[in-house]
């Protein structure tokens, strides 16, 4: 018998039963679009790490209060950041930008709307440093900070804070608002930064330091510094540098351990990229067991589908089929109910993926290659588990199988 009536035969079969052959298929259609779903949703999570990784730059460190040591006993109220700390790096060859950062929340009025914001008093390097982005206006110079001007600006998502959705924060450029009751005149707007994380610069407004200080905290108790390097690389020698002048300006004694921490943040994210593509495996390993079931399903249909036409096999057999055309026929039509099943999941995992890509805001890719493996892993799973009832299909007796009732 030629291949391709073989092959005509096997869905002629499919089609007599196409309730069973649906819901037989629909294990590996369950499967493959698990596997391809975890696979995006894991790769659009990369991705969003690695642009947060290439926005905030490798050559950006943050230092912050840490423990003191009393005693032997830890406190973290004899740690503590100031101005004059920043000031003293600003003399380290290394460092290209600092900016010291006093934050706070306090609450920002416009027209009658108002909200707690989180208020960020800065240098105007915290612009290079971040690399913020205006979108209108400007942001606050040298001058503003040295004259302690009443300016601000705002981030991208303040107006969602003040539940004012349809003014554009541009429209507010040269207008006053009032943050704790004094007012600011807003001078620009920043592009929707991808930095993220505590302080998050979409739902602050900036303001310059020495305003900050006097007119809204009253405190030059910073929160952190953030500093810039001239070469990436350097990062070693940069650290050396932080270390020596911090402890100088902290009297810190030979055997004392350090009062501040240096974060670099470039390394949490590759930690949690990293930690992204191991849940990923992770997860696709666990749809991965779907198909695995769903193969098993496969081979239960297709062993009773080889009872209930015991009588056909023994006819076909009796008329000269031979043991090698049963067997094709019955692997046939399990790796074809794989294969139906596999594309159908793909493209529901497709589906799915983009629309959770959407509720997180992630860029989903669907790799070709991902489609191809799981494709391919169903059609392996048909011809796995149709071996076995093909196999007895095959080896059945033509006599034994016409007297079968």
């Amino acid at each position: 018998m030629r291949f391709g009536e073989i092959v005509s035969l096997a869905w002629m079969s499919l089609r007599a039963t196409k309730a069973r052959a649906f819901l037989t298929a629909l294990g590996i259609v369950i499967g493959v679009g698990a596997v391809i779903t975890m696979i995006s949703l894991g790769s659009g999570a990369q991705a969003s790490v690695q642009s947060q990784l290439a926005a905030l730059g490798t050559d950006r460190l943050s230092i912050s209060p840490g423990q003191s040591f009393t005693r032997g006993v830890a406190s973290t109220e004899g740690a503590r950041l100031t101005i004059d700390d920043a000031v003293a790096l600003q003399s380290a060859k290394t460092l290209r930008a600092v900016a010291p950062i006093l934050t706070g929340r306090a609450q920002l009025k416009v027209g009658t709307a108002n909200a707690n914001i989180d208020v960020v008093a800065t240098l105007p390097s915290i612009q290079e440093i971040d690399r913020y982005v205006v979108a209108a206006g400007r942001f606050f110079t040298p001058g503003d900070q040295q004259q302690r001007r009443q300016v601000v600006v705002l981030g991208s998502d303040v107006m969602s804070e003040l539940k004012l959705d349809g003014v554009d924060a541009a429209s507010l450029v040269g207008q006053q608002v009032q943050v704790r009751g004094v007012n600011f005149d807003v001078i620009g707007v920043l592009e929707p930064s991808t930095i993220g994380g505590r302080d998050d610069p979409n739902e602050s407004i900036f303001i310059p330091l020495g305003t900050g200080q006097f007119r809204i905290f009253g405190s030059d108790r910073i929160q952190r510094i953030s500093v810039r390097l001239h070469d990436a690389d350097a990062q070693l020698a940069a650290l050396i540098d932080i270390e020596t002048v911090l402890r100088r300006e902290h009297r810190l004694r030979t055997d004392a351990t350090n009062d501040f921490r240096i974060q670099d943040n470039s390394q949490f994210l590759a930690a949690q990229a990293e930690a992204g593509k191991t849940m990923t495996f992770l997860l696709a390993g666990i749809a991965a067991v779907s198909l695995l079931v769903g193969g098993i399903g496969i081979m239960n249909i297709m062993l009773v589908s080889v009872t209930e036409r015991t009588r056909e096999i023994g006819l076909r057999k009796a008329l000269g089929a031979t043991r090698r055309t049963v067997l094709t026929q019955f692997m046939l039509e399990a790796t074809v109910l794989c294969v139906i099943g596999g594309v159908v999941g793909v493209a529901a995992g497709t589906a799915a993926a983009t629309v959770l890509g959407r509720i997180n805001g992630w860029p989903m890719t669907v790799s070709l290659q991902s489609v191809i493996v799981a494709v391919g892993f169903s059609a392996a799973i048909g011809v796995f588990f149709g071996v076995w009832p093909a196999r007895r299909a095959a080896r059945l007796n033509p006599i034994e199988a016409l007297r079968w009732e």
